[in-house]
């Protein structure tokens, strides 16, 4: 579904990716790990349109969408979940899920995809009239991948979806991503706890210092000496 090719980003002299190559098979979570600074994110908003690599192509279904916007990008089925939820705190859930669907004009297909959210999350239902601001930084993640699904995405990035939150949510947050993979989305996965992360995807890459050092299945990459060491405190 998804293809990197030898994708370079440059912020200004730093070279944040040098080359990153990747694919997303249909119905697939891949994960990308690596430490703080590594590129990650970098990937991420670099396939959403959010910033323009110096050089390599993003292919969506065979379509060479490099340099696409971000707009036309969520219409053809590209969805981002940014790192720190960021939903919009003045507006009620109910708008923000309604805001997902922007680029969207049938209403009655809209109108199934927000019933699925909110059987999806529960908890937003009771609460589609409050103020997202108001919601626990579970809720909120809860809010900013339902709002994201809104646009009916064939692939879902999510950024460091478990940050900040505690432990049991975190699991919680993992088996929604299953959950919404399961419905048939394809998920790209950015994600600093790197055993949950291995534990749900197909397949994984290792990122370095704006390079793909290593990959593999969840499996391959769990059993990996060089990764227990550095990623899983093994």
């Amino acid at each position: 579904m998804l293809e990197v090719r030898n994708l370079h980003v440059h912020f200004g002299v730093i070279h944040a990716l040098k080359g990153i190559s990747l694919t997303v098979n249909d119905g697939e979570i891949v994960t990308l790990i690596g430490a703080n600074g590594a590129g990650k994110t970098t990937t991420l908003r670099t396939i959403s349109g959010l910033k323009k690599p110096t050089s390599g192509e993003i292919i969506l279904d065979g379509v060479d969408i490099t340099n696409a916007s971000a707009q036309e990008r969520v219409r053809i089925g590209i969805s981002h979940v940014p790192e720190g939820r960021r939903v919009f705190s003045n507006m009620t859930v109910l708008e923000n899920l309604e805001l997902g669907a922007y680029l969207r004009k049938d209403k009655e297909e809209i109108a199934k995809d927000l019933k699925k959210v909110f059987d999806l999350f529960p908890v937003l239902a009771d609460r589609r009239k409050q103020l997202a601001g108001t919601l626990s930084g579970g809720e909120q993640q809860m809010l900013a991948i339902g709002r994201a699904l809104m646009s009916r995405p064939k692939i879902l990035l999510l950024d460091e979806p478990s940050m900040g939150l505690a432990p049991l949510l975190v699991q919680e947050i993992f088996n929604i991503i299953k959950d919404v993979n399961s419905n048939g989305t394809t998920v790209l996965l950015v994600e600093q706890n790197a055993r949950m992360a291995l534990q749900i995807a197909h397949r994984a890459y290792v990122i370095e210092t704006g390079r793909i050092v290593l990959s593999g299945t969840g499996a391959e990459l769990m059993e990996s000496e060089e990764i227990k060491k550095a990623y899983l405190g093994g």
